[in-house]
């Protein structure tokens, strides 16, 4: 049942994004023929009011197709509907509107947690991991995510962001140095010892940490305080994002080994929806933020790439040669597939069944 939560989620995600550019499209009258669900043959396709919909085999994204993408299409080419028709700003627009969908939906589902569930009374003492890396210190030390971390070499943490800030700061300034966690795990609590490895001078352990805000909760006093928490929780988790994806430039070595394929990301969701309700929002909002984030990036293939590509055809004052944009999206594709089913086999098999069957 979680790993059906997490795949449903990751559905629903997927959907909201390119339902963006769909409605984006649509609302200025571009012609769109498609509307799909991953990529590959379509394992379920209905044509309505002339769009294609379909649910596809591979669960790597989805896209929405405009008949300027086909040539044996019968529409005139100077038709002023077609997306390639249009002015700079209002292709920008579709294309950008995945992302804000993402972004929009993050915020939206904190905000529902606020109003509809409630807002934590206080963060409970400890900081939760979220996430951890496989055969980095962390795991290997056996910490999973949805652990909780009370204290550090007996002293207290305390709770929320101050405690995450205690803990990361220790853990920076001991490489090499041993460390006793007290973590919690469910109602049981376990002394772990863990020695954080040098990176560019400071110590890391591979895991991703958040204030432990799986307690009692609260209903909200105003309207006001709603939005507030949503804000603030929104623009934290933004913030955490872009800075992980800024690492992959300033220091790729070590955060490359962080990339997560489909398996791995199904795998934090499930144990994430072990702590229930609270838990499933929380990987919903990260992972919706990841989304608009990782589509930003200027990369062939991603929102980000096309933005490049309009971009540079605003400054030369005519669109890029078909047979460079088709070069670049084709490069585009075959990283992106090739990126896919790495780390898919590697997530695969790190999964502690697929470990548990080898050993055996």
């Amino acid at each position: 049942m979680n790993i059906l939560a997490s795949l449903t989620v990751l559905g629903f995600l997927i959907l909201f994004h390119e339902t963006g550019h769909f409605l984006a499209a649509r609302l200025q009258g571009i012609r769109v023929n498609g509307f799909s669900i991953g990529f590959g043959p379509a394992l379920i396709k209905k044509e309505i009011q002339g769009i294609d919909f379909a649910l596809r085999a591979l669960p790597l994204g989805g896209f929405v197709s405009f008949p300027d993408d086909e040539k044996d299409n019968t529409i005139p080419k100077d038709d002023p509907d077609l997306l390639k028709n249009r002015p700079i700003a209002q292709r920008a627009i579709v294309i950008s509107a995945g992302v804000l969908a993402n972004l929009l939906l993050a915020w939206l589902i904190l905000f529902g947690q606020a109003t509809f569930i409630g807002l934590p009374n206080q963060p409970d003492p400890g900081v939760l991991v979220v996430s951890v890396q496989r055969e980095e210190v962390a795991a290997n030390s056996g910490l999973m995510a949805g652990d909780r971390i009370l204290s550090i070499n007996g002293t207290k943490l305390g709770r929320g962001q101050e405690a995450v800030k205690v803990l990361v700061q220790k853990i920076q300034s001991s490489p090499g140095n041993e460390l006793k966690l007290e973590r919690m795990r469910g109602n049981s609590n376990e002394i772990l010892k863990i020695t954080p490895i040098e990176k560019q001078g400071n110590g890391k352990v591979g895991a991703q940490l958040q204030p432990n805000v799986t307690g009692t909760i609260r209903r909200a006093t105003n309207l006001g305080e709603i939005f507030n928490h949503a804000d603030s929780q929104f623009w934290d988790l933004l913030n955490r994002t872009i800075k992980g994806y800024g690492g992959l430039i300033t220091d790729f070595g070590s955060t490359a080994q962080q990339l997560s394929g489909p398996v791995k990301i199904v795998e934090i969701g499930a144990q994430l929806s072990e702590q229930g309700g609270s838990g499933l929002i929380l990987f919903a909002s990260l992972v919706s933020i990841n989304l608009a984030v990782l589509n930003s990036l200027p990369l062939p293939l991603l929102d980000g790439g096309q933005l490049v590509l309009l971009l540079l055809e605003g400054i030369r004052g005519k669109p890029i040669p078909e047979r460079v944009q088709l070069a670049f999206m084709q490069s585009g594709f075959l990283l992106l597939i090739g990126l896919s089913v790495v780390l898919i086999i590697r997530d695969t098999t790190q999964l502690s069944m697929v470990q548990q069957f080898i050993n055996h």
